[in-house]
This record gives structure tokens, C-alpha cells and sequence, in this order.
């Protein structure tokens, strides 16, 4: 296992038990602690867009604005749905050079500006690394990237493909060495970030990322994960609508997973029809326990 130390976060950042309700954005709530324990308080957002398949400016402007209600509501970590820049059903068009190169100009456009200011960002994109594309959560702050975590377990059957189009992440003990491209180089300067399977370790709290179907697949990584000490965990999802899905799988995977090791669950889904074959099952999730 390895962490990323990376001493960033705003003032008021603090220990990682909290509670959050969201509307379709990013509406933020914060739990009441028992008093005698002496800690602070963790907000975090969930957002869950409906963003369209290749409409790069309309799925931008949401991320942003999910950003923005996000700050304003105090939160110091944000998590979007998987793939949220390009949109999780373009099917093919991920194939193409093109979707991942405009990918890298919207991130681009989020770091440039003060949107990651003062709050952890977890953005799903594209990734191309060497000759193989991935499925990737960017993990960003205060106008820099901290990380990209590739998805580990993509989903196939039962409508999915990701096979097809990406290449699953299998060196679980390693973090690589990831070149940026040069635009970014150009716009942010940072040359390299670390990519892989890790976490981040900040001055009071450890933060991870996981990637949809890893959640409910065998051996789960986030177990590795707890035991390192990592307490909030972010799970980016395009997660298809089913009947009993939200109940019967989701919901009592979150709460198993918070009952064995405590911290905080965080889940984003995919909302609506975004031009391809699903519709998505629209919620969100936040879940605590203490242990």
C-alpha cells in the first residue's frame, strides 16, 4: 500500500465523520457529534450530474456548478459521478484520441481557475497511459492534481462493456510515475502525478478513491484500504437503474462496509438518460459509522 503526503487542506478540515443529505448537486449537511468527543467536523458533497454522452461544455458547466454549490455550502471534498467529463455512455467515441484529448481541456479549464481552491475534487475521466486507455478518477486541489486512480474491476455484463473500451489497472502494489500532457504542464506547472492504486494522507484524516463496481465485487480493495488507515472513501459510479437495485445492492453494501470498518462512505451516481442505452439510477449515498 502507499499514501501520497500531501499537507493541503483548509483550516478547517478535520477529523472524517460526518453526514451529508444532497439534492441533485451538492446541498451539504453536517452531523452532530456526541460532545465528548473532541473533534471537528468533515463536510463533504456528492454530486450526482445528468451529464450527456460527448457534450463537453454542458457536462463542464455542471462540474463546475456542483463545485461551486459545494464551497458554498462549506465542503472540503467533492465527488462526481464516473466519467463525468465526457459523459459515461459514448460507448466508441472513447476509442477516439479526440474524447480524451477535450477531457484533458475541461480539467484543464477546472485547475486554471479557483474551483479546486480550498476543496478536494475527485473527477472521472479518460486516461491514456502508454498505449492503453483507463477509466480514472483525477483526484485534484488547490489548482494542482494530486493523483489519478485508474478503475481496477471494470464493469462488464448486464449492458456493460467497459472491456471494450478500457484497460483495467492490475498493479495493486505500485504507484507509477504518470507525464502530463504538455498543455497542462503549460497551465499548471506540474510535470508528473502519481497513478495507481493508493491513497492520500493529509495532516488528520487518509482519503481514497474506488471506482463503481469495485464496491460490491469480491476481495474488495477498500478493506486494504481501512486497515492502512484510510477513513472517507469516494466512490465514483454510472450505476444503471433497476428495480430493488438501490436497496437490496447499494444500500447494504455501504452499510456493511461502514459497520465492519467505520469512516465515511461517499457515493456518487450517474442522473437520467445521459444519450446512450441506460438510464441511471440517480441517488446518492453518504454513510458513517463509528467503530
Amino acid at each position: 500500500m502507499f499514501n501520497v503526503d500531501f499537507d493541503i487542506l483548509s483550516r478547517n478540515l478535520g477529523v472524517s465523520y460526518a453526514r451529508l443529505s444532497s439534492s441533485s448537486f451538492a446541498a451539504v449537511t453536517c452531523c452532530e457529534l456526541p460532545k465528548n468527543l473532541e473533534m471537528r467536523l468533515l463536510k463533504v458533497a456528492t454530486c450526482n450530474l445528468n451529464q450527456w454522452a460527448m457534450d463537453f461544455d454542458y457536462n463542464l458547466n455542471n462540474i463546475k456548478e456542483s463545485i461551486s454549490k459545494a464551497k458554498e455550502a462549506g465542503a472540503v471534498i467533492r465527488l462526481g459521478p464516473e466519467l463525468e467529463i465526457t459523459g459515461y455512455g459514448c460507448e466508441d467515441h472513447f476509442l477516439e484520441l479526440d474524447t480524451v484529448t477535450h477531457a484533458w481541456d475541461c480539467l484543464k479549464e477546472i485547475l486554471v481557475d479557483d474551483w479546486t481552491d480550498g476543496i478536494l475534487c475527485s473527477i472521472g475521466m479518460p486516461v491514456i497511459k502508454g498505449s492503453e486507455r483507463y477509466n480514472c478518477q483525477v483526484l485534484c486541489m488547490n489548482r494542482k492534481i494530486i493523483m489519478i486512480r485508474p478503475k481496477m474491476r471494470p464493469a462488464d455484463g448486464n449492458g456493460y462493456m467497459e472491456p471494450r473500451w478500457f484497460k483495467p489497472w492490475q498493479q495493486k502494489d505500485q504507484l507509477v510515475d504518470f507525464q502530463l500532457p504538455d498543455e497542462i504542464t503549460a497551465a499548471i506547472s506540474q510535470k508528473s502525478v502519481p497513478f495507481g492504486y493508493g491513497y492520500i494522507q493529509f495532516l488528520d484524516t487518509a482519503i481514497a478513491a474506488e471506482v463503481c463496481k469495485e464496491l460490491f465485487t469480491p476481495l474488495p480493495f477498500h478493506d486494504d484500504l481501512a486497515l492502512n488507515g484510510v477513513e472517507v472513501f469516494m466512490n465514483a459510479s454510472g450505476s444503471n437503474h433497476q428495480i430493488g437495485k438501490a436497496l437490496n445492492t447499494r444500500l447494504r453494501a455501504l452499510i456493511g462496509f461502514t459497520r465492519g470498518h467505520g469512516g465515511v462512505y461517499m457515493y456518487s451516481n450517474q442522473r437520467g438518460c445521459d444519450g446512450g442505452r441506460f438510464y441511471y439510477g440517480t441517488q446518492s449515498h453518504r454513510h458513517w459509522a463509528y467503530v
